[in-house]
């Protein structure tokens, strides 16, 4: 009861995660007075990290950080303009696009709505476009972040489920379209009178300049995709040669990635690399407690007594993901809840695949309401928006995410058919 009051109050206040789980795992032992336990700890620490696949996060991490300090972003978004730019309500059709280029390259809703904003918002007020609304499209595009691969949600899930993280990849691509297309209906009926775009319809001659300068950056994750296909490479083995390749398309075909980047790039790396790396290994010890209290025992014997059927099974699956993800982020709620999750979804017919698209849409959904969605904060922050504006605006958008999840939900054939067909045996 102890350690339980300790994870909430810790939680509540705002102590990082891993940290909660590291505190709270103490709190057990001194409460149980195990002391012997404690010698055992750091062992269980490192244990948390054996797993090749955890090679794979950096990897993908240094992956993002040279493609966007490579001049990779403008070209996306200018890209996206010369071919959606003269529609009515074409900048808002931009905002999205933009989103799911970028999605292939950045992996995060969290990185990806601090670049958005900067670099689209601003754009769409100046063309008149009302500022609440841009925001909160940025907001909400930033979902398709973790689905289109190459995802770090994914790559977490796969490695601590033992899922292959190439057939996750592919998981992700039907329900980031899907997003993308129920975006562009809110876009559609938002602007269907009114919002002319100011931009004039692109010759060919500027669609094919632009579709050149963009090819080379497009080309990457399309490699990382092709290569887990054929079974050249695993995914971690791509993610390392698409390093090789980005380098040489930032420093030597666009000319911006220069060698005083790579000492900034390399920090930002280890710095992300290891806070995930921590969170590892706390949720590791604090998953000992919880089997030690029966703690997954429980929770599948309220699952069986409520869910009589995969149906209702999938509906409360729902319903704890979203309230959870209201408090946790995605990475952490991810790797805290799957080793739970994964055997009583199994004993329901849900497949692992199918499982973590569902998961990480969750996740990534608590991102962006209040009380604590990090997206909501980033955007609000760079923008100016009030939160409590923004979270009006996203009203909207909230209604088209958890429609299009439930439709994921109940079809599980938009999550498993391309892994079926294109991933490796």
């Amino acid at each position: 009861m102890s350690s339980a009051a300790g994870f909430v109050i810790l939680l509540f206040i705002g102590v990082p995660v891993a940290f909660v789980l590291g505190i709270t795992t103490l709190i057990y032992v001194f409460s149980t007075g195990n002391i012997a336990s404690l010698q055992s700890l750091p062992s269980k620490l490192f244990n948390g990290l054996q797993n090749f696949g955890f090679v794979a996060i950096p990897m993908f991490v240094l992956l993002g950080e040279i493609m966007n300090r490579g001049g990779i972003t403008n070209r996306l978004i200018h890209f996206a303009t010369v071919i959606f730019g003269h529609l009515r309500g074409g900048l808002a059709y931009v905002n999205v696009v933009a989103n799911m280029f970028l999605a292939a390259i950045v992996g995060s809703s969290n990185v990806q709505t601090a670049i958005m904003s900067k670099v689209i918002v601003p754009e769409m007020e100046k063309q008149g476009y009302n500022k609440e609304f841009s925001t909160a499209l940025t907001a909400s595009a930033s979902i398709m972040g973790p689905l289109i691969p190459p995802s770090m949600p994914f790559i977490i899930y796969g490695v601590t489920s033992g899922v292959s993280i190439g057939s996750l990849f592919f998981a992700g691509i039907i329900p980031g379209i899907l997003f993308a297309l129920g975006f562009g209906i809110i876009i559609y009926v938002t602007f269907r009178k009114t919002g002319s775009s100011k931009l004039e319809r692109s010759s060919a001659k500027e669609i094919v300049q632009s579709l050149f300068g963009v090819v080379p950056a497009l080309l990457i994750p399309v490699l990382i995709m092709v290569g887990i296909t054929t079974g050249i490479f695993t995914a971690t083995e791509s993610a390392a040669v698409a390093v090789f390749v980005a380098i040489l398309v930032g420093a030597f075909l666009y000319k911006e990635l220069k060698l005083k980047d790579i000492p900034g790039i390399l920090v930002r790396t280890i710095i992300t690399t290891s806070s995930v790396s921590f969170l590892l290994a706390t949720t590791n010890i604090f998953g000992w407690v919880l089997h030690l209290q029966g703690i997954p025992h429980m929770i599948a014997e309220v699952f069986l007594n409520l869910a009589g059927n995969t149906f209702m099974f999938l509906i409360l699956l729902n319903i704890l993901l979203i309230v959870i993800g209201t408090f946790l982020e995605g990475v952490a709620g991810i790797i805290f809840l799957t080793p739970i999750l994964l055997p009583i979804a199994a004993q329901f017919g849900v497949d692992p695949i199918h499982l973590g698209a569902i998961i990480v849409i969750n996740l990534t959904i608590g991102l962006m309401h209040p009380p604590f969605g990090t997206v909501l904060f980033i955007a609000s922050a760079t923008t100016g928006v009030s939160v409590e504006r923004l979270t009006i605006r996203l009203i909207p958008f909230l209604i088209v995410m958890f429609a299009i999840l439930l439709l994921i939900t109940y079809v599980p054939w938009t999550t498993t058919f391309i892994p079926s067909v294109f991933a490796p045996k």
